[in-house]
Parts: C-alpha cells; sequence; structure tokens
C-alpha cells in the first residue's frame, strides 16, 4: 500500500464523519429555531387578542389578516391554518417555558444567532444563543415542527405527552409518529397495563419493566399487506412477518432482537420449531413467539408451555431471566388462557389484526376498563 493510499484510508472516515455531523448538527439547529419562531409567533398573536374586545371575531380576523401579509412577504409556512398551529402550539405548550424575555417586537436579539457550529457539533449552542428569549430550558423543544403539528391534533393531554416522549426517546419519524398514533399505541399498550399505572405512561412513556409490559392488545399488523379477508397460512403470515422484520420490530416495541426463525429443538428423534424467537434486552429474557391463524386452543398454550420451558432450561443463561412465550392468533379466549395455564405462567395470548383498528373503540374500551371495579 503507497503512502497516498494509506494516509487516505485513514483521512477519508474521519472527514466523512466531520461531514455527517456537521449536516446533522445544521439539521438539529435549522429544526430548533423553527420550532422556537413558530413558539415566539404563537405568543405575539396570544397576547395581541388578550387585547381585543371581542375575542373571537378579533382573532379571526387578526390571525386572517396576518396571514395575508405574512404571506405576500415571506412566502409559504405562513397560512392562516399554519398560524392557528402556532397559536395553539404556544397555548399548548407555554408553561414549558417559565421566562421569556421581552425584545422589541418579537424579535429574535439581534446578532445571536449562531454563526460557527461548536468543534463537537452539539445542538447546545442554539440553546446557548436563544438564552436571551428563553432562559428556562436551553432545550425546550427536541422534536420537528412537523412532529408538534401532529401533536397539536391530540386533544387528551395524557395521550399527547406519551406521543411526544416515545417520539423523543425512541427518534421516530413524523410518519412513525403518525402511524402509532393511528394505530392507537397509546390505548393498546394503556390496556395491558394495571390503572394504578396509567400516569407512567404520560410522565415517562413506555418503560417495560415486566414481561406484561410488553404486551399490545391487540397488535397491528396493517403494514404486512396480507387482506384480511384472503385466505392465507401460517407460513405466510411468517413470511410476510420476516418480509417486514423492521416494522414488526417496531411494533412488538422497546428492546426487540430477532434472533431466529423456525427455531428447532429435539426430543430424542422429536423435532419441534418456534415461529420466531426474540431477545429482549431491557428485560433480559428470551421471547418466543407463535403464530396461530384461527382460534387459540388449549393444544397451542400447551405447546407454547413446552417451547419455554426448553428454552429456561436448555437455552437462557442463569443470570437471564424466564423465558416468555407470546400466542398471537386471530381470536383468543381468556377464559381458557386462565384455566390452563398456571397462575405465575409468563405465557401470553394475543389478537392480531391486519387493519388499522377503530381509535374510538379502543378509546371507549379503555374508559370502560379504567372505571370497572377492579379486583
Amino acid at each position: 500500500m503507497s503512502k497516498s493510499t494509506e494516509s487516505l484510508t485513514i483521512l477519508l472516515p474521519q472527514i466523512r464523519g466531520i461531514i455527517q455531523s456537521a449536516r446533522n448538527a445544521a439539521a438539529r439547529a435549522v429544526n430548533t429555531l423553527q420550532v422556537l419562531t413558530n413558539f415566539q409567533i404563537g405568543r405575539l398573536i396570544v397576547e395581541n387578542e388578550q387585547q381585543g374586545s371581542e375575542r373571537a371575531e378579533y382573532g379571526k380576523e387578526l390571525v386572517k389578516n396576518l396571514a395575508k401579509s405574512l404571506t405576500e412577504e415571506f412566502g409559504r409556512g405562513f397560512s392562516k391554518p399554519n398560524l392557528e398551529y402556532m397559536r395553539r402550539f404556544y397555548l399548548l405548550y407555554s408553561g414549558r417555558i417559565a421566562g421569556i424575555a421581552q425584545t422589541p417586537s418579537g424579535q429574535l436579539p439581534a446578532g445571536e444567532i449562531p454563526q460557527t457550529v461548536s468543534g463537537k457539533f452539539e445542538p447546545d449552542p442554539i440553546g446557548q444563543t436563544l438564552s436571551g428569549q428563553f432562559t428556562a430550558d436551553t432545550r425546550p423543544f427536541a422534536l420537528s415542527w412537523s412532529h408538534y403539528v401532529l401533536l397539536i391534533g391530540i386533544e387528551n393531554p395524557a395521550e399527547r405527552a406519551f406521543y411526544e416522549i416515545e417520539a423523543e426517546k425512541s427518534g421516530w419519524s413524523v410518519r412513525e409518529l403518525r402511524r402509532h398514533f393511528d394505530s392507537s399505541l397509546y390505548e393498546r399498550i394503556a390496556l395491558s397495563r394495571e390503572p394504578e399505572r396509567l400516569p407512567e405512561l404520560s410522565s415517562q412513556g413506555d418503560h417495560p419493566a415486566s414481561p406484561r409490559d410488553i404486551l399490545k392488545n391487540p397488535y397491528v399488523l396493517e403494514f404486512l399487506g396480507l387482506d384480511e379477508k384472503a385466505a392465507y397460512s401460517e407460513s405466510d403470515l411468517e413470511s410476510a412477518i420476516i418480509d417486514k422484520l423492521e416494522h414488526f420490530l417496531l411494533e412488538l416495541g422497546k428492546g426487540f432482537l430477532f434472533e431466529a426463525r423456525q427455531k428447532r429443538f429435539t426430543f430424542e428423534d422429536d423435532h419441534f420449531f418456534v415461529d420466531l424467537v426474540f431477545y429482549n434486552r431491557l428485560l433480559r429474557c428470551y421471547v418466543l413467539i407463535d403464530l396461530k391463524i384461527g382460534k387459540l386452543t388449549h393444544q397451542d398454550l400447551g405447546q407454547m408451555q413446552m417451547y419455554v420451558n426448553y428454552f429456561d432450561r436448555h437455552v437462557k443463561l442463569p443470570d437471564e431471566h424466564p423465558t416468555v412465550g407470546i400466542i398471537l392468533c386471530k381470536k383468543k379466549n381468556d377464559a381458557l388462557v386462565e384455566i390452563t395455564l398456571p397462575e405465575n405462567a409468563a405465557i401470553y395470548a394475543s389478537e392480531y389484526k391486519l387493519y388499522l383498528p377503530s381509535k374510538e373503540e379502543l378509546r371507549q374500551q379503555l374508559l370502560d376498563w379504567e372505571t370497572e371495579p377492579q379486583p
């Protein structure tokens, strides 16, 4: 290898890393500045409305005229609906900012937009340069404006807080956030928790602490592209999941790692196959998934119990937690599960849907479940 080639091999990854870091920092800076700017615009609209004698009519006319003038001067992005979003954004999130320094006309302080990116490409300089404007928190908003536009439309404050926390912690794109909202992730997780733990979802997000916490009711697999009414086999369902494994992992939730498909183990001359084997690094245990396209039977539960026993006795390490078994089926029977399995069995049955469920139906289920007497 020539000296020139050797130098290139060393320099190229370093320079590539610098460029990528700079671009990422620039994108974060633009997103942050856009969100803070829209927050300020919303603040000025609300403060001006409060001075009007007939607030409702005054506000409508104000926003309409503002949209016309701003669009003529600055172009797209300042339509009446967008200004309404900014106004609502301020009303919903103003409590997050303890103090906002006043500047003439509500403009950003002159000369305080960062001129360079720091050597480590940290996002903090944005917060520091806007410290004259936002004194309480250098990074009060961690998501993009497109994320907040979607969040603003969620009426339930607890549900909105849950999706915001999860989008930030899990790095969801706007598309992923919309998919989780459309599939009623909040309601489906809430239905698998104890009532007293529901406030955790809006304050901490989804943080599995026990095997039951990784369950959803139901699992939504609309991304597989299978027709609900068409004939398909368990093998078809399994193949579709493998083809869309990344989407399936997102649906499963936090901490899941894929290990094997049709994992074989043998007793004497008999071979057995587990449909899908995962490992959850948060719970530090194996999670076995068996797919059933029909109604759950006690034979299905017995088979999963055997799979779990085998992994506990022959696969898992001594310092790992007991194996969890999940049977994904078209229709489950809670009474059958209860009478077939021991009380402490880490085996669960959950239904799957090949289409997005009715959000209103799940919300009603959650409301009924929260208000009914608990044993």
